[in-house]
Order: structure tokens, then C-alpha cells, then sequence
């Protein structure tokens, strides 16, 4: 069963937010670095955003930055997305993964990945 499970998705206007969770049942969550991925139909998986377990610094993809903001809660073992000013390119299914390596734009640095929530943008 899978052990990190996004919710949040949906659909929302150009311009609009959505809050993106991911909840853990990671007995090693508080010690692992975090990410966000996304990937449209046909594309690769595109690296979103990056937190680190301490003392939670924060990374972000050239094509979300200054838009969306990653946040995590160890004692509740969640991270967030907050994604603001959505654009129609950033229709996606979003993935949230737990990482092994240090270099946490890359897809092969994490090892548990959840099943995805689809984000819709369009008017």
C-alpha cells in the first residue's frame, strides 16, 4: 500500500490558487528530504520543488518559482504545495516523493513516490 498519498487536485481558473497535500505514513518522514514532481502527457516528469528535512531549506524549479511555495510539518508527517498564479502550462498530474540522494532536482535521488492528483488549469 502506497505510503505517501497526494490530495488537493482539481480543477481552477488561470490566475486562481490550489494547496496540494501529501501525507506520509514514512516511519523515516522527519528525516528525509522532500519533493514535488509533475508530469503532462507526453512529457517527462519535471521537477517542482524541494524541501530539506533540516532546517527545512526550500528549492524550486525555474518555471514555479516565485509562485509556488513548499511547506512540510514533520510532527505531522504532511508536506505542501501551495501554488498561486496558475498558469494552463502547469496542468499536470503532481507527485509527491521522499528522497535518497541529496540532489533533489533529479528524479532518480527518491525512492518512494505517491500515486499522483491530477491539476487542471483552464478557463
Amino acid at each position: 500500500q502506497a505510503q505517501l498519498v497526494e490530495s488537493g487536485g482539481g480543477l481552477v481558473q488561470p490566475g486562481g490558487s490550489l494547496r496540494l497535500s501529501c501525507a506520509a505514513s514514512l516511519v523515516t518522514f522527519s528525516t528525509r528530504h522532500m519533493g514535488w514532481f509533475r508530469q503532462a502527457p507526453g512529457k517527462e516528469r519535471e521537477f517542482v520543488a524541494a524541501i530539506t528535512w533540516s532546517p527545512g531549506n526550500s528549492y524550486y524549479g525555474d518555471s514555479v518559482k516565485g509562485r509556488f511555495t513548499i511547506s512540510r510539518d514533520n510532527a505531522k508527517n504532511t508536506v505542501s504545495l501551495q501554488m498561486n498564479s496558475l498558469k494552463p502550462e502547469d496542468t499536470a498530474v503532481y507527485y509527491c516523493a521522499a528522497a535518497l540522494r541529496p540532489y533533489l532536482s533529479l528524479v532518480t535521488s527518491y525512492d518512494y513516490w505517491g500515486q499522483g492528483t491530477q491539476v487542471t488549469v483552464s478557463s
